[in-house]
């Protein structure tokens, strides 16, 4: 059990990590925190709609992840001996 917990500790810390790439990734909607540091600069050289939809899934996916290893990490401590 304790292997089981290790391992969600470690994909939990990774996930965040590369959660936390994925969204400063993202391209800016406009106003907040992007515009101040440079975000608000349109090129032509920004991703595609394409790149932008991709980003979105791998997104979804990692936070997916994300969520169910907080989840397994509490109902193991829950129902931990």
């Amino acid at each position: 059990m304790d292997a089981v917990k290790i391992g969600l500790q470690v994909l939990l810390v990774l996930g965040g990590l590369f959660l936390t790439l994925l969204i400063l990734l993202h391209k800016g909607k406009g106003g907040g925190l992007s515009d101040m540091f440079g975000g608000g600069m349109s090129t032509s050289l920004g991703g595609s709609s394409v790149a932008e939809r991709n980003l979105d899934r791998i997104t979804y996916a990692v936070a997916i992840v994300w969520f169910v290893c907080v989840v397994g990490l509490g109902v193991l401590d829950r129902f931990s001996s």
